[in-house]
């Protein structure tokens, strides 16, 4: 949802837990970097998060330093991993296993081990069973996604009926589920509006990250903004590849331009150098050709929400706020690379909530090699 000329025709995309106690010298706050993050993201991290410039520092290298602990110990704890998220100030991993003798293992990776029922494997299953539901039942919900503190899967809807109903379709029930009900009504960001990125027709969009297919330059972006065929301008380039719903990313060849490592951040560029998945809690800024460089925390991975069009599984869901025309813009958490801007509900006035597809998946879908400095 962001495509300004998708509005215009009318096609609106729219358990018991055991922490351990560890002391501030081994809560994984890592030292600061040498790299120092570009002053408009930190800018950006002290409006939004309302914190000062020194927090935000040290909350970047927190997150750097967190992520890799979070992927080393899922390969380490194998099917016992639960999960892993970061509290209110990025000062604390906390890991969860549903193994309590892989409690000393976390702890000894300077994270904080929390015993839960359910491994994220299990938790992955059951929101699986949801996504494969009736498209009918589906429509009734909001967004499902797998919600980790808590060690279950949660449904959103507008009526809790709708929810049950969808847990009826998927043949899910009990305590690892619930139905949460909430006013929230997702829509893709579509805007008529001229802006920087680029067009489809009389339709604006924004670019998500450069990319290269051998020596074919081009940008990935969000499936709703094109379809295979379509040509764009500005730069001039041509959609190889699109999918929507189901997912919502597409990647476009852009012969004859010179694909760039950056993230536009206000007046300056921000550099990407990989695009390492975020932890849950980590703070994550968005660049959009309509509200600019917007900053937030990832609330949840691998959420499926309900467009008019259908519904989108596998997308991150986040408390950075979104308006029309940012649709395929860029998610960056520090230096590295998330995703792609696919819709949400609020505004940047108000406040909001919206969703990116990871650009880890649209890479190996497509064969594309992410720009990076």
């Amino acid at each position: 949802m962001l495509s300004k000329r998708s509005l215009l025709a009318g096609a609106a995309i729219a358990a018991l837990c055991v922490a351990a106690t560890v002391s501030p010298a081994s809560a994984g706050i890592a030292p600061l970097s040498a790299a120092q993050p570009a002053p408009s993201m930190l800018d950006a991290l002290q409006r939004d998060l309302g914190i000062t410039a020194e927090q935000a520092v040290t909350r970047l290298a927190n997150e750097a330093r967190a992520a890799g602990t979070e992927s080393a110990l899922s390969k380490t704890l194998g099917d016992k991993y639960a999960g892993a998220w970061l509290n209110a100030d990025a000062s604390q991993l906390l890991v969860a296993t549903s193994d309590a003798s892989s409690v000393g293992a976390i702890r000894a990776k300077g994270a904080q081990p929390v015993v839960v029922g359910r491994s994220l494997a299990q938790l992955n299953a059951l929101k699986e069973r949801l996504d494969q539901a009736p498209a009918q039942a589906q429509a009734g919900a909001t967004l499902w996604y797998v919600d980790i503190p808590a060690n279950s899967v949660v449904v959103q809807a507008r009526q809790q009926a709708s929810g049950e109903a969808l847990l009826a379709a998927a043949g899910v029930s009990g305590d690892a589920v619930r139905v949460q009900v909430s006013a929230e009504q997702p829509q893709t960001f579509v805007n008529l509006r001229g802006g920087d990125p680029y067009y489809i027709g009389g339709s604006r969009c924004s670019i998500g990250f450069s990319v290269t297919k051998g020596s074919t330059p081009g940008f990935v972006s969000a499936g709703h903004c094109g379809r295979q065929g379509q040509t764009t301008s500005n730069p001039s380039g041509t959609f190889q590849g699109s999918s929507f719903p189901g997912n919502d990313y597409s990647w476009v060849a852009t012969p004859g331009h010179t694909p760039q490592p950056w993230v536009k951040s206000g007046s300056t560029n921000v550099i990407v150098k990989g695009s390492t998945q975020a932890s849950v809690g980590a703070s994550i800024c968005r660049s959009g050709s309509t509200t600019g460089w917007r900053c937030g925390t990832v609330q949840q991975h691998n959420t499926s929400v309900t467009y008019s069009q259908g519904t989108v599984s596998g997308v991150t869901r986040t408390n950075v706020c979104a308006e029309p025309g940012d649709s395929g813009g860029s998610f960056i958490s520090g230096s590295q690379a998330q995703g792609v801007t696919s819709g949400g509900s609020g505004n940047c006035s108000s406040g909001g909530t919206t969703y990116y597809q990871p650009v880890n998946e649209i890479l190996q879908v497509y064969g594309l090699t992410l720009k990076t400095g």
